[in-house]
């Protein structure tokens, strides 16, 4: 046994022979160093790069609002990004005039007129749900293109103005680099089962259901 081992060895035994108890400092500092090893290894394993099927979905809100912040991290890289809205469209956001700064770089088109129970008129929304579905074949297939967000298409699938199987067919046209998000509550099952990447928003609590509260400047829109 060699000198540093003894030197080892007398810092871990006690009197008597037995191990020191291990500090709380020592211990955390032991346990950080095997996660740091295992998370380095996980790291290093996964090294493919591709563009992923991103799916928000869920009766909760925030759905809209993560794939913006796909949007905003995307443009802080300098890529270029597209915005779609299916469904919403009534109004303009907030967030529709915060991403003019970027010029160019963000194209944002609000394709509906409003949620369907302010329409009223089935044959009007499937047109337009249409035109949305051309003009995102449009930067789908655009390799300059690096994110397009198709805001409440789920939607648009559940109500039955666009098939699931036509979504999935344009989103194979790709290039293989390019991401999309796809937004909305109900998103079907096909659809689900072939994103790379899928979160559901529960709702828990509600301001506008539970105390009465209107939609508010910031936070709805």
């Amino acid at each position: 046994m060699t000198k540093s081992d003894l030197d080892s060895q007398a810092t871990d035994l006690g009197m008597g022979g037995h191990l020191a108890p291990e500090s709380d400092e020592a211990g955390y500092r032991r346990r950080m160093e095997r996660r740091q090893q295992v998370q380095r290894q996980r790291v290093g394993e996964r090294n493919k790069e591709k563009g992923l099927v991103m799916v928000f979905t869920g009766h909760g809100k925030g759905k809209t609002t993560a794939a913006l912040g796909l949007v905003l991290r995307t443009l802080g890289h300098g890529e270029r990004v597209a915005i779609v809205q299916f469904i919403k469209g009534g109004w303009e956001p907030g967030e529709a005039r915060a991403l003019q700064t970027f010029g160019d770089q963000v194209h944002w088109h609000a394709l509906g007129e409003g949620f369907t129970w302010e329409t009223q008129d089935r044959a009007r929304d499937q047109q337009l749900v249409e035109e949305a579905w051309q003009t995102s074949l449009r930067y789908l297939r655009d390799a300059s293109v690096r994110l397009v967000v198709l805001d409440e298409i789920n939607v648009a699938m559940k109500l039955g103005y666009i098939e699931a199987d036509t979504v999935i067919a344009g989103l194979e046209e790709r290039p293989p680099l390019t991401h999309v998000a796809l937004t909305g509550r109900g998103a079907p099952e096909l659809l689900v089962s072939r994103a790379d990447l899928v979160t559901e928003m529960t709702l828990i609590h509600h301001p506008f259901r539970e105390q009465g509260v209107k939609a508010q400047a910031g936070i709805e829109f």
